[in-house]
């Protein structure tokens, strides 16, 4: 996981001066993909400040634009999402990119009144067909998704979000099949591919706790702990009384060797449901590290 995903601006700053790749892929993106994702503010500004391309296409993200407005609200709120999209047109995004859709159509799609005002401003041009979308898109969706472009035409966005508002019906179909997909990747140990079904499984519906959950554990196995430890949080945010949340958290923190953390997100759980084979086991596995772990940390 990138330094600046932690919090680390000032490490990932001294490696960038160091020399370090400022548009180096990964399994995350590019970074500044990566900063977008999770609405780090500050550090996509470090990005930029060292010349980091604001229109380069990481593959399956797209774009620093496109990434920033598919994230919200998923993972950060309409705000902050704007304050990245002024910070990339700033820098040179393209607001017009069509990979894997416009900036204004998936603005359109998510809800997002201010950006999309603000996308309309910087000269985003509803005459811009969306249909470079990615092939998990139902053919039926992305005709919905350029018509509630167009619906902005007179600044109509209640009329853009009614447009979207009826694909509802459909979305709840797909995203069962989307689950279902994931479920099955998951009995094939696939966790790769599995994540990515949830993930557009989440862009359906972003409310619905269970797809973090199955998520997180597929960040987990594939090793992105600090994402398994992200939607094991969104869990317990969406359904704060489900005991699955705190166990993805508690697993999370064992990965990343918080054990005194893990065990309190075992033990909350426990408190929700006691009788739960799963949790009772990570419970009493974990409680001896746990003691562990506190003594160890005593000692000079």
């Amino acid at each position: 996981m990138p330094p600046f995903l932690l919090g680390c601006d000032e490490i990932a700053r001294l490696l960038l001066s160091k020399g370090a790749n400022v548009d180096a892929p990964s399994p995350h993106g590019t970074p500044l993909v990566a900063a977008a994702a999770h609405g780090k503010f500050n550090a996509m500004k470090i990005l930029l400040e060292h010349h980091a391309d604001p229109n380069k296409v990481s593959w399956d993200f797209g774009t620093p634009l496109t990434t920033v407005l598919y994230a919200t609200p998923d993972r950060m709120n309409e705000s902050t999402c704007l304050e990245c999209v002024k910070l990339l047109v700033k820098a040179g995004a393209d607001v017009n990119c069509t990979i894997p859709e416009t900036p204004l159509a998936i603005a359109t799609n998510n809800g997002l009144t201010t950006c999309l005002k603000y996308l309309l401003e910087v000269g985003a041009n509803i005459n811009v067909p969306a249909n470079q979308v990615k092939k998990s898109d139902s053919d039926s969706k992305a005709p919905l998704k350029s018509s509630g472009a167009k619906a902005v035409r007179g600044k109509n966005y209640v009329a853009a979000s009614k447009l979207c508002s009826e694909g509802k019906s459909s979305d709840k179909d797909r995203k069962a099949r989307l689950k279902s997909q994931g479920a099955k990747a998951v009995e094939g140990k696939d966790y790769a591919a599995a994540s990515k079904f949830y993930t557009e499984a989440i862009k359906l519906d972003p409310a619905d706790a269970v797809l973090y959950s199955n998520r997180s554990l597929c960040y987990l196995k594939c090793g992105e702990e600090y994402d398994a430890l992200i939607d094991a949080n969104a869990c317990i945010s969406l359904d704060p009384k489900w005991h699955k949340g705190y166990y993805r958290k508690g697993a999370a923190l064992m990965s990343l060797l918080e054990y005194k953390e893990a065990s309190d997100a075992f033990s909350a759980g426990m408190k929700l449901k006691p009788n739960n084979k799963e949790m009772q086991e990570a419970h009493r596995y974990y409680n001896p590290v746990h003691s562990f772990y506190s003594y160890s940390s005593t000692l000079d």
